[in-house]
């Protein structure tokens, strides 16, 4: 028997525009879905994934390697035969579907990241409702590098909101934030010199926006670590945050115990 349900909000993106015209291939991290899955399973908890359309997240080929598992190449395999065939990550709802069936039954929400939800996510009307629910329950919300800015899916316009951040246009973005539920919540994100070494390493390009500029327009107070590629994890209330790929076991961690402890209070 397990102690409850957690929802994993997971992304069916599989490209993201650039600024200067032209699309990048990306996904949804490995790790940050695999070690924060595992670790809830290991704890007692059981995982259900959704994503908007109800298929399998694609895994960004950058973050599958054993860079990200501590240079373990073992622990690499271990999460790509947990991601390949475990139940979990197999059995994929669609969102709609679960909010349909009722939120009431879930513990918590966590979302990985990469940056598959800055695409779909973070504009997502299902995802806006899942995340009003936990909030006003304020039951544990986790969510890890890319994974924080898809609280804008919260706001009326989400997706105005996003346009106005690709766009340029702040002040637009500002008024279209009124009366978000995060507002005034203490955040971490993926840093913009981390976004930048991306964009110089891997995109070869700019992108539309940076993450921390997102969740500060929305209300947020977004601070980064002292070092990049450092873990780094933000509590505030409900709401758990993580800043990078290196935050995977600390927000695994601050997760299950923000769990165990809501469970005992109930």
């Amino acid at each position: 028997m397990t102690k409850a349900k957690l929802l994993v909000l997971g992304s069916n993106a599989t490209r993201i525009e650039l600024k200067d015209g032209g699309s990048a291939a990306i996904g949804q991290y490995l790790n940050e879905t695999v070690v924060p899955s595992m670790a809830l399973i290991n704890a007692g908890y059981e995982v259900v994934l959704a994503t908007p359309d109800g298929t399998k997240p694609h895994i960004d080929e950058v973050s599958d390697a054993a860079q990200h598992f501590g240079n373990d190449e073992a622990a690499h395999l271990r999460a790509r035969h947990f991601y390949d065939n475990d139940a979990s990550m197999n059995q994929v709802r669609t969102l709609g579907s679960v909010i349909d069936e009722g939120l009431d039954g879930f513990a918590g929400v966590f979302v990985p990241g990469g940056h598959a939800p800055v695409v779909d996510l973070m504009q997502d009307a299902d995802v806006g409702t899942i995340l009003r629910h936990f909030h006003a329950a304020a039951k544990p919300t986790a969510l890890l590098c890319h994974g924080p800015v898809a609280l804008v899916a919260a706001l009326p316009h989400a997706r105005e909101f996003r346009a106005a951040l690709v766009a340029g246009k702040t002040e637009a973005a500002t008024e279209l934030a009124k009366d978000w539920i995060y507002a005034g919540y203490r955040t971490t994100v993926f840093s913009t010199t981390e976004e930048q070494w991306a964009e110089n390493n891997l995109f070869h390009a700019h992108l539309p926006f940076y993450m921390p500029d997102a969740l500060r327009l929305a209300g947020a107070e977004v601070t980064t670590g002292a070092a990049d590629w450092a873990p780094n994890v933000v509590i505030d209330r409900e709401l758990i945050t993580g800043q990078n790929m290196a935050s995977d076991h600390p927000v695994a961690a601050a997760l299950i115990e923000a769990l165990d402890r809501s469970l005992k209070n109930a």
